[in-house]
C-alpha cells in the first residue's frame, strides 16, 4: 500500500464523508478550479503545513493511493526537488484509511503512524 497525504479542513472532510466524495484541491480551492487535488508524501507534508499555518479545524487524511479510482500523478512543482503527487478527479472516501487531527503550528504536527 502506497500512502498519500492531504490536509484539509474537518468540515470539509465531513460533507465528503456524507457526499462520497472529497472535492476540495487546497485550502479555497475547488477541483473543479484547480483541476486536481493536491496531496503529499510523507517527507513533504511539514513543507506543506506551512501553507496552513494559523488555520484550526484540520485533519491529514492518509490516502491509499492504490485504492484511489482517479488518477494519481507525481508532477513537478516549481522550487522543489521532488514531484508531489496530485489525485485528477473527485478522491474517492473510501480510500481514506486514516484521519488525524491536524495543527500546522505544532513542531511535531507529523508522526508517521
Amino acid at each position: 500500500m502506497g500512502l498519500i497525504y492531504h490536509i484539509a479542513s474537518g468540515a470539509d472532510w465531513e460533507q465528503a464523508r456524507s457526499a462520497g466524495e472529497y472535492t476540495t484541491s487546497t485550502k479555497g480551492v475547488t477541483l473543479a478550479q484547480q483541476g486536481y487535488l493536491h496531496a503529499s508524501t510523507a517527507d513533504q507534508v511539514a513543507g506543506v503545513a506551512e501553507f496552513y499555518r494559523g488555520d484550526t479545524g484540520l485533519v491529514l487524511l492518509v490516502i491509499d493511493e492504490d485504492t484511489v479510482v482517479p488518477e494519481v500523478r507525481y508532477d513537478p512543482v516549481p522550487d522543489r526537488d521532488q514531484p508531489f503527487p496530485h489525485i485528477y478527479g473527485p478522491l474517492n472516501v473510501d480510500a481514506v484509511v486514516a484521519v488525524y487531527p491536524f495543527d500546522p503550528a505544532d513542531p511535531d504536527r507529523f508522526r508517521h503512524p
